[in-house]
């Protein structure tokens, strides 16, 4: 009975997907298996979030770090004690580097970065452009059956926390 709560938890995905839509397949993949709601920065305001008890934050990355967006409405954000996941989509560079400014500041919010997920994907930017980008075909069917391991991994952690929970 106790499993069947991640149903009724209320999870949102905010994420921004801009060039060719590599994150919004990572964020519909992960929310298919979470039943989350997914918005944009722009279509939800920062004292809303405290109404979820799960929320994603996702982007491309840029430079290293998630999108500009995204990271001004976390910074809007209240400090709230929710359960956080992070991830993204990236053209190169290790994930950490790309998820160190949005995980700093999700954990001097108050939040607990439960996991992070992120995989390549097809980037243009700059002088990529000039040899037709790189990563094509990025994200793939692979990383997508990876997200949503991820997202089972993330619901298997909350349903094991909720059971604990039963038992005090």
């Amino acid at each position: 009975m106790v499993r069947n709560q991640l149903k009724i938890m209320k999870v949102l995905i905010i994420y921004v997907s801009i060039h060719y839509g590599n994150t919004e397949k990572i964020a519909k993949a992960i929310a298919e298996v979470l039943n989350a709601e997914l918005v944009k920065p722009s279509e939800i305001e920062a004292d809303t979030i405290s109404r979820y008890d799960l929320i994603g934050f996702g982007s491309g990355s840029y430079f290293w770090r998630h999108h500009r967006g995204l990271l001004s409405l976390v910074k809007k954000m209240p400090r709230l004690h929710r359960e956080a996941f992070i991830f993204s989509t990236r053209g190169a560079g290790p994930a950490w580097l790309s998820h160190r400014v949005l995980k700093k500041t999700l954990l001097e919010k108050g939040f607990d970065v439960i996991g992070e997920f992120s995989c390549k994907g097809f980037d243009t930017f700059g002088a990529l452009k000039l040899i037709g980008g790189i990563n094509r075909g990025k994200p793939d069917e692979k990383d997508l059956a990876a997200a949503k391991k991820f997202a089972l991994a993330l619901k298997e952690r909350i349903s094991s926390f909720l059971d604990l929970l039963s038992l005090c």
